[in-house]
């Protein structure tokens, strides 16, 4: 089983900029998509001077081709991860419950290879088997 895929969170916790109550600052955080069909958050041990899988998200039934952690500086923070079993899920985290992940799942026709966030973090980009990329934005009842 392989890693297919790699995106680092933003250094910012999630509402740390917003919050009159800043939390610890510096995260040092990336999650991984791989051919074992999981999404796996990683973090720094400064002790061991070493990453660790500290979370695992379950959901994908076939290879997860790409991960994408959005720039997002607001209260939640979201992965993306596109699947070969033709799904896209948003994975989402609120601050004032870190560690627990719920997820969203965008269907598709095709084989999903890429997701990309753009620079706000709040436009996400998808490309696919099908040869074309299609661009999804949080609805206002999120």
């Amino acid at each position: 089983m392989g890693v297919n895929a790699v995106s680092w969170a933003p250094a910012a916790s999630p509402g740390s900029l917003i919050s009159a109550n800043p939390g610890p600052g510096q995260q040092r955080r990336f999650v991984t998509g791989g051919s074992d069909n999981l999404v796996k958050i990683w973090d720094y041990s400064p002790e061991s001077k070493t990453y660790n899988p500290v979370q695992t998200l379950e959901g994908h039934t076939d290879w997860v081709r790409d991960v994408a952690w959005s720039p997002s500086i607001l209260s939640k923070s979201y992965i993306a991860s596109a699947s070969q079993d033709k799904t896209v899920r948003i994975w989402t985290s609120d601050a004032s419950a870190p560690g627990q992940w719920t997820s969203t799942v965008l269907e598709f026709d095709s084989v999903l290879w890429r997701v990309s966030w753009s620079l706000s973090g709040n436009i996400l980009a998808v490309s696919g088997g099908d040869n074309k990329v299609t661009l999804w934005k949080e609805n206002l009842k999120g």
